[in-house]
């Protein structure tokens, strides 16, 4: 039987024809009498399915792994009859956090848990813990979510590296002032920053830092770092902060210049932190105010031993990362002596355990933005559209291991 193309706009055809899948037999027929219809096989994508499914694309991972042998990209089908507490969301922007990273590859503090929920051949885990999200159906039960407003996930775990997602919840979910800011400012806001405020201000000794006091930390041109270094200046706080040196002395110099543009009161290179000019140089610069007394730790190993050093007696030396994969350890002496408190930050502990905390810090932050007053991270966007191959995702993960990257790499949803 010859394939009839339907031509038609009676409201009876039109009406078979939206809701049957291309290639599917139709009842209705364009004239009595004539043979059933066979509706033409068309290899345009919809985003919205048949029968109101929402046809969505998700990177998972079924085993521990280098991302780049691991992860697959999953399509899948979101029915339309959701509980009325879910709300549909529509993925705009998803940072890709060396955490996530370190998920995927089985080495972070906390395994994910595996599960088939969205059809996958075997259990599986979507990473992703940061990124933010349009709301495109916000539930029958829902009074404080509209269509298109923006969210973040209020917890850890959410699985953003998707083009659709599922909340159960609005209460699962930290709605956004949209007003004023871009995709990637929202997307990035709930980690990197969220991070550097709550250091500079949960962990210090008594008194917590005031104007005039100085802090040190090494990774400084990282997420934190930057972030760090604003927020202090914002708050009048003076900042020491240690970079690892570049390729060529003319990089390492414009790295300083770009750091105290941000408002870096010192900056050192790891090498300049660890030799015997350095003590004179501290006892010169801290003078009037003392030396610092908090020192924010994300490499470990060394580096961390040599913070601990400059730290004043009874000062906090605060562990959230350790990328050069040593151990904090310190000489018995700097314990004993300087009475040094040794603390760990763990982002998802707190966001978990204090979401009404989290969504004040980010509300703050996010004004700060506004207002111009804290600057992105440099990122390098990775477009994620409907056709986008699972190479080119999966080697913009990997990449994220790479040392002197340009930038946060950021999936931007395009066309999903």
């Amino acid at each position: 039987m010859a394939t009839i193309r339907v031509l038609s706009r009676s409201p009876t055809v039109a009406a078979a024809s939206s809701l049957i899948r291309p290639g599917q037999r139709c009842c209705a027929r364009a004239t009595s009498g004539s043979a059933p219809l066979l509706l033409p096989r068309v290899s345009v994508r919809r985003k919205s399915g048949p029968y109101g499914y929402t046809q969505a694309k998700s990177l998972v991972f079924s085993q521990y792994g280098e991302p780049e042998k691991v992860l697959k990209l999953h399509t899948h089908s979101i029915s339309p009859s959701l509980p009325p507490s879910s709300v549909l969301l529509r993925t705009l922007a998803a940072p890709i956090n060396p955490a996530d990273v370190n998920t995927i590859q089985g080495t972070y503090g906390v395994k994910p848990t595996f599960s088939p929920l969205i059809g996958t051949s075997e259990p599986s885990v979507i990473p992703g813990n940061e990124g933010v999200f349009e709301v495109v159906n916000p539930g029958s039960s829902s009074s404080t979510l509209s269509k298109g407003d923006w969210v973040i996930p209020a917890k850890t775990g959410f699985g953003t590296w998707r083009t659709h997602a599922v909340a159960p919840s609005p209460s699962s979910l930290i709605k956004l002032d949209r007003a004023g800011l871009t995709p990637l400012q929202a997307a990035t806001v709930s980690v990197n920053p969220s991070s550097a405020y709550r250091m500079l201000r949960d962990y210090a000794a008594d008194p917590p830092l005031r104007e005039g006091d100085w802090f040190i930390q090494n990774g400084a041109n990282s997420g934190v770092g930057r972030s760090a270094i604003q927020l202090a200046r914002l708050w009048g706080y003076r900042s020491i902060n240690v970079i690892r040196a570049r390729s060529t002395a003319a990089a390492t110099e414009a790295l300083r210049a770009e750091l105290a543009a941000l408002g870096a009161t010192r900056v050192v290179t790891e090498d300049e932190l660890q030799s015997r000019a350095f003590r004179a140089d501290l006892a010169a610069w801290t003078r009037d105010a003392g030396a610092p007394r908090l020192g924010l730790n994300c490499v470990g190993g060394a580096s961390a031993r040599a913070l601990a050093k400059a730290l004043a007696p009874g000062g906090t030396l605060v562990t959230y990362g350790g990328m050069s994969r040593q151990p904090v350890a310190l000489p018995t002496g700097l314990l004993i002596f300087k009475d040094l408190r040794l603390r760990g930050f763990w982002l998802s502990r707190w966001a978990d355990a204090q979401p009404d905390d989290k969504a004040r810090t980010v509300a703050e932050i996010l004004d700060l933005v506004r207002a111009g007053k804290l600057t992105d991270v440099p990122v390098v966007e990775v477009p994620w559209e409907w056709d986008t191959e699972e190479g080119v995702l999966r080697e913009a993960v990997q990449g994220t291991l790479e040392g002197f990257r340009q930038g946060k790499g950021v999936f931007v949803f395009k066309d999903t």
